[in-house]
C-alpha cells in the first residue's frame, strides 16, 4: 500500500474515531430517531456502561492511529466494535447503516495495511 495514502488514511480514520468516540461522552452530534427495539438495546448499553467502553476503545484506537503506536493491535480490537455496530444497524436500524459501513470498510483497509504485523500470529 502506498505510504502516503496509508498515512492520510490513518489520520482521517483516527480523527473519525476520536470524534465519534468523544460524541458518546459529550453528545455534540444530534441522535436520530430510533425504533423501539433499537432504543431498548441502546438503553441496555447505557445502563451497563458498555457504551462508554466502546467510546474508550474508539478514542484509544483513534489516538493510536494518530500517533502510529499500537495501531495494528487497536485495529484488531476495533474490529469487534465494527462488527457489533454493523449487526446493530443491520438488524435494528437499517436506515442508518451508512456510517457503520464506513467504519467497517476503514477498519478492514487498516487491517490490510498492517498485514505484515499479523503474519506471525496467523502462521499455522
Amino acid at each position: 500500500m502506498n505510504s502516503t495514502f496509508f498515512i492520510a488514511l490513518r489520520f482521517v480514520f483516527g480523527i473519525f474515531l476520536i470524534v465519534f468516540g468523544t460524541n458518546k461522552f459529550l453528545h455534540f452530534m444530534p441522535a436520530g430517531q430510533m425504533s423501539e427495539a433499537a432504543m431498548n438495546y441502546f438503553s441496555a448499553l447505557l445502563s451497563t456502561n458498555t457504551l462508554y467502553v466502546v467510546a474508550i476503545v474508539e478514542i484509544l484506537s483513534g489516538l493510536s492511529l494518530l500517533t502510529n503506536k499500537f495501531g495494528a493491535l487497536m485495529m484488531i480490537i476495533l474490529m469487534t466494535v465494527s462488527v457489533n455496530a454493523l449487526l446493530f444497524n443491520a438488524f435494528l436500524e437499517p436506515g442508518s447503516i451508512g456510517l457503520t459501513l464506513v467504519l467497517l470498510v476503514l477498519n478492514i483497509v487498516m487491517l490490510y495495511a498492517y498485514k505484515e504485523r499479523y503474519k506471525d500470529i496467523l502462521r499455522p
